[in-house]
C-alpha cells in the first residue's frame, strides 16, 4: 500500500513539475486538482455496501487530451475495511465553460483487512468523472464520479461506486 500510494504521489509530483513548466498559456490552468469528498461502493456479488471519505490529485500532461489522478479511500463496511488506492488515466471532454467531463480507466490497489485477516490484490477500474465549475475562475467547484471495480484477486469481486466532493485548483 505504501509503495503504491509512494509510487502514485511520485508520478502526480512529475507531472505537476512538468505542468508548471507550461506555464506561460493563454488560460492559466491550474497546476493540479484536488478532489475532497466521501465514497461509496457496493459489491456486485453479494449486496454489500462499504462507505469512507477520498482524496485524490488530478494534473494534465497533455491538454485537452490526458488528465492523471491518483486517489485513496478507506472504505468501512461489512466488518472490514477495505483501502483502494488507484491511478486513472483519463480523457477530458469539456461541455462547456462550467461542465467538464472525463472517462478513465486505470489500475487500482485494494488492501483489506477484518476477521483477524489481510489480503492484497490488484484491479482495475472505469470511471466516468463529472467535474462542475460555478465560477468562471474555477477555483472551487465539485464532482460526481461513478465507477465499475473489478478485482484480479481471488473471488474475482466486481464492483460499483461512486465518490463526490468538492474540487480545489491549485495554482
Amino acid at each position: 500500500m505504501i509503495r503504491f500510494c509512494l509510487l502514485s504521489a511520485l508520478t502526480a509530483a512529475l507531472f505537476v513539475c512538468a505542468g508548471a513548466a507550461q506555464a506561460e498559456e493563454k488560460e492559466k490552468e491550474p497546476t493540479a486538482v484536488f478532489e475532497l469528498g466521501g465514497a461509496a461502493e457496493w459489491s456486485l456479488r453479494n449486496g454489500s455496501s462499504s462507505f469512507g471519505p477520498a482524496v485524490a490529485v488530478e494534473v494534465t500532461p497533455i491538454e485537452n487530451w490526458l488528465e492523471i489522478e491518483a486517489g485513496v479511500a478507506p472504505l468501512v463496511g461489512n466488518g472490514q475495511t477495505e483501502w483502494n488506492a488507484d491511478l486513472l488515466f483519463k480523457k477530458p471532454f469539456t461541455l462547456s465553460k462550467t461542465v467538464e467531463f472525463m472517462v478513465g480507466l486505470g489500475p487500482e490497489w485494494l488492501h483489506t483487512t477484518g476477521g483477524g485477516k489481510s489480503t492484497d490484490s490488484f484491479g482495475g477500474e472505469v470511471a466516468l468523472d463529472f467535474m462542475f465549475w460555478p465560477t468562471a475562475d474555477r477555483k472551487l467547484g465539485w464532482f460526481l464520479e461513478p465507477s465499475y471495480g473489478y478485482d484480479f484477486g481471488s473471488g474475482h469481486e466486481q464492483s460499483v461506486g461512486v465518490s463526490a466532493g468538492l474540487l480545489i485548483a491549485i495554482p
